[in-house]
């Protein structure tokens, strides 16, 4: 049996065309806390927990496509990138998020997940109650 390289699933990153909505929807209705809304020249993007622990679900206007990410933290991203490499998966595009680096990638059928390194924690804190819309 493999050891399990994924700490938690932290965010379930979500495409909408319409985030406002969206959010709204997900706490005034299903009763979910809205712990940010923000945009930022054009991109919007809406945090709602529906629990106290993850994933949160991160609205947002900007993804392509239909199908949502699955946003998994690791202790170590460029170790578990290469622990997957040598299990024969391909690496697609790498870059930065506000909690640190960041891997996203499409499996064979069509899910999409991201693994990250939390190397910036203080960021939560930082959006934590903004309300731009």
């Amino acid at each position: 049996m493999l050891a399990p390289m994924f700490e938690q699933l932290d965010f379930l990153y979500i495409p909408s065309t319409d985030v406002a909505g969206d959010a709204a929807y997900f706490s005034e209705v299903l009763g979910g806390r809205l712990a940010f809304a923000i945009d930022d020249d054009g991109t919007r993007v809406a945090m709602v927990e529906m629990t106290e622990d993850p994933p949160a679900l991160l609205f947002t206007d900007h993804l392509e496509g239909d199908r949502t990410i699955f946003i998994y933290r690791v202790e170590n991203l460029r170790n578990a990138l290469k622990e997957l490499a040598g299990r024969g998966w391909e690496q697609e595009e790498t870059f930065e998020i506000p909690q640190g680096p960041c891997c996203s990638f499409v499996t064979p059928k069509g899910q999409r997940v991201a693994l990250y390194q939390r190397t910036r924690p203080e960021v939560a804190s930082h959006f934590a109650g903004r309300r731009d819309f």
